[in-house]
């Protein structure tokens, strides 16, 4: 395995901030592509992101700052891109430098709506990266549980071992303990399809469902989740590990979910604009809502639980009947 390696975080948002903090620790520069220059002059002059994880203080002399996407694919080997997945097509429109032979992670949850595909899948797709070069950077992790320093796990998936354990190995610190599998796809969909379930929880909370009912919605989360992956990639998986069971988990409970929060709003009767405006932060969930329901109409995997956020999210109908509807098809 090569050493030296040069790596590159395209994001300015929290998990890009915990990530650019995350391989800090083991390397001596990376380069981070931020498109806001007055938070990179902030970086530079504050040590820390005005916006995200503030509390967060970087060693200067390690970070080559940019708001040129271009000069941070030109510099790396390996690319981490955490941007909202919303996002993504745009960013990637300003790129004149190419892609080939560049080593690309996704840190996303969510599905590039453009072309309703997992990032990974939109990478080789439309830029023609092989399978070999792309991975997917998993959890159960929060940003800002990395932020405290915290005990957290990361998944590293890819289809080459070598590159995988390259990207452990530089993420893995006192706190950050990490684990490869070469479940790309079913990763990168479990990523995506816990934040619809959050959004579920949220909603739940908001509706005023107690722990009870919590614990069988995100019981039947997990299966409701393994029967989509199933019908997407067929492979030999374990449901239950922590990329999938574990980041299904923290997402649907914990305080620092931006989908929990998002869909505890609509259940206390947001409308979605409202809660969008509301939350500083992207909710994946809202989007890979959309995308699951539609792909899951060549699917025809059973998924009550994302069929009843769909109804809410984009066809307008009402929480509180919706989830009355749910509970008799859950147990």
């Amino acid at each position: 395995m090569a050493e030296n390696i040069k790596f590159a975080v395209i994001g300015g948002g929290s998990w890009a901030t915990a990530i650019a903090k995350m391989l800090c620790v083991n390397l001596t520069e990376i380069s981070w592509y931020m498109r806001n220059e007055a938070a990179i002059e902030h970086i530079k002059a504050y040590k820390h992101n005005p916006n995200y994880l503030s509390s967060v203080e970087f060693d200067i002399n390690k970070l080559k700052l940019t708001s040129d996407i271009n000069e941070a694919v030109a510099y790396a080997d390996y690319i981490i891109f955490a941007i909202p997945s919303a996002f993504l097509d745009g960013e990637l429109a300003k790129l004149t430098v190419s892609l080939k032979d560049k080593i690309i992670f996704s840190a996303i949850k969510g599905i590039v709506p453009e072309t309703s595909l997992i990032v990974g899948e939109h990478f080789h797709v439309k830029y023609d990266i092989p399978y070999y070069n792309i991975g997917v950077i998993t959890g159960p992790c929060h940003a800002e549980e990395v932020a405290m320093e915290r005990l957290s796990y990361l998944t590293i998936a890819c289809g080459d071992p070598d590159k995988a354990k390259a990207v452990a190995k530089n993420l893995s610190g006192n706190y950050i303990k990490t684990k490869i599998t070469d479940d790309i796809i079913g990763t990168e969909y479990a990523a995506m399809l816990k934040n619809i379930y959050a959004i579920a929880a949220g909603m739940a909370h908001g509706l005023g469902y107690g722990d009870n009912f919590q614990s069988v919605l995100m019981s039947n989360g997990i299966r409701e989740m393994k029967k989509f992956i199933k019908k997407v990639h067929k492979m030999k998986r374990n449901i239950n590990d922590s990329a999938y069971l574990g980041d299904l988990l923290v997402t649907g409970y914990s305080i620092f979910s931006r989908n929990r929060m998002f869909g505890n709003m609509i259940g206390k009767g947001y409308t979605v604009k409202s809660a969008m405006m509301e939350m500083s932060m992207v909710a994946e969930g809202y989007y890979a809502a959309k995308s699951a329901y539609k792909l899951n109409q060549a699917y025809g995997a059973k998924t009550p639980i994302i069929d009843a956020v769909y109804s809410i999210l984009y066809e307008g109908q009402e929480a509180k009947a919706v989830f009355k509807k749910l509970t008799d098809k859950l147990d």
